[in-house]
């Protein structure tokens, strides 16, 4: 039976082994959700809420120890790792607040003389996550599914498979039905063979995933061939544009805070800095400034604004992705190496006179590297923001109302003005192109994994869905 390995990568060091299952332990852990939702999807709103809050106390109970197993794993920063569980937890209590007007019936008129949408539970939710964020993205799905009545199965990236336990324990422990939520361990060489088969299997109703476009494209090819929705947020290439009207030393503070958090490993930070060429010097000299003062090292040590990246053929791509767009013409501001010592550290990067067609411009760089793009005017500001296969978020930066009126002609999913691109669950997250499709958080999220059902009366008696 093969195993998963996991390594902390501020030292390189092993940190823990686990069996990985094989069929017979996944077919196990499908039987259960499937009796599981049996139960749950007959449960109201309110008592699915109260699961939420439970599941929410208890994040907030466990922020120390959950924030440690973060950092041992994937190697933020403590006070990121801190962030990101009192994010979950508040999220958990924003879905149970708002669940019951999100699912709610509501009247439409039409020739009926009643109709009426209903949001359904749907049955057993795959979700394929990854490691970047390894609570938030597994609660920020978990919640929305459960809140509509589904069960859950979690396929977690493997380098964070203690987190992927922790909350599979996290959610019994707040009194979740026994096979509810559930993990299941898949080693990297069984991925290709047991994934397609857990999203065909007939227990299973849909699937979502947040990753790479390869891994979005392989599970969507899965889940189409077996007629099945899905979910799918990918990467992002993201614009953040910066006008000549500009505050820039606010716009040059929240681009490092962007780029930089989370040592860049994130789908929406911004990725390419499209700054008018007035003050694109100035920008720049701002942005490295900032960028200089991050402090690397240790993640656990206080003090430490950046750790390492998750793993070390991380580190060694995004090296060669700037090795690539230097040699391409690229100016080196600053940064630009991997760091000496243990553990998988590169140093905060700042590439100005970066162009299309440059590999900095039309790959995402997943790590803390940004990106400096000279825009002539607006309309090339616009076109450059849109010269992407990617749309998931883009800010743009401005002192007056040309900031929105820009900002309405890029393609994305999300759009911020004078804020840093972040995801809100009471706000819709997701993307357009290779960015993916479909949309997690708000009530378009709780609703992704319902069945949307149309109810029309015609004349005569019809009982009242409020008292039956």
């Amino acid at each position: 039976m093969p195993s998963i390995n996991t390594v902390d990568p501020a030292t390189g060091k092993p940190l823990a082994t686990y069996p990985a299952h094989g069929w017979d332990e996944i077919d196990s852990v499908l039987d259960q959700a499937a009796g599981a939702f049996t139960t749950w999807s007959s449960t109201s709103v309110e008592q699915r809420g109260d699961l939420l809050r439970r599941v929410g106390a208890l994040l907030t109970e466990r922020r120390e120890r959950y924030a440690a197993l973060i950092t041992a794993e994937m190697g933020k920063p403590l006070a990121e790792a801190r962030g990101e569980i009192d994010k979950c937890a508040w999220t958990c209590g924003i879905v149970a607040d708002h669940a019951a007007d999100w699912l709610g019936d509501h009247e439409v008129a039409s020739a009926a003389a009643r109709s009426w949408v209903s949001y359904e539970p749907l049955g057993v939710v795959f979700a394929v996550m990854p490691w970047n964020f390894p609570f938030w993205q597994v609660l920020r799905f978990a919640c929305a599914a459960l809140a509509a009545g589904d069960a859950a199965v979690l396929k977690h990236a493997p380098n964070v498979t203690g987190c992927a336990l922790a909350v599979e324990t996290l959610f019994a422990d707040a009194g979740a039905p026994r096979g509810l939520f559930r993990s299941v361990l898949v080693a990297d060489d069984d991925v290709t063979d047991l994934v397609p088969r857990i999203i065909a299997d007939d227990r299973v109703v849909a699937v979502t995933l947040t990753g790479s476009e390869r891994a979005g494209a392989a599970v969507g090819a899965a889940a189409g061939a077996a007629l099945k929705k899905s979910v799918l947020e990918l990467g992002g290439s993201d614009p953040f544009v910066v006008l000549d009207d500009a505050d820039l030393a606010a716009a040059a503070e929240a681009a490092a805070r962007s780029r930089f958090g989370n040592a860049g490993q994130s789908c929406i930070a911004a990725k390419r800095f499209i700054v008018a060429d007035a003050i694109a010097d100035e920008f720049t000299a701002l942005l490295a400034d900032q960028v200089e003062r991050i402090a690397v090292g240790d993640p656990t040590a206080d003090g430490t604004t950046m750790g390492p990246l998750a793993r070390a053929d991380l580190r060694d791509a995004l090296h060669r992705q700037v090795t690539d767009t230097i040699r391409q013409g690229a100016v080196l501001v600053t940064g630009g190496r991997p760091l000496d010592g243990p553990g998988f550290h590169y140093a905060p990067t700042v590439l100005d006179r970066v162009e299309p067609g440059m590999t900095g411009f039309t790959e995402e760089t997943f790590g803390p590297v940004a990106c400096v793009v000279r825009a002539r005017d607006d309309d090339h500001a616009v076109a450059l923001a849109n010269d992407t296969e990617f749309g998931l978020g883009a800010a743009v930066w401005s002192g007056s109302g040309r900031g929105l009126a820009v900002g309405s002609r890029i393609r994305s999913g999300a759009l911020f003005v004078n804020a840093l691109v972040a995801s809100d669950p009471r706000l819709p997250f997701g993307g357009i192109g290779r960015s993916g499709h479909g949309r997690e958080l708000g009530a378009e999220g709780v609703r992704e994994f319902t069945n949307v059902r149309t109810v029309f009366v015609g004349a005569g008696p019809a009982a009242d869905p409020a008292t039956t």
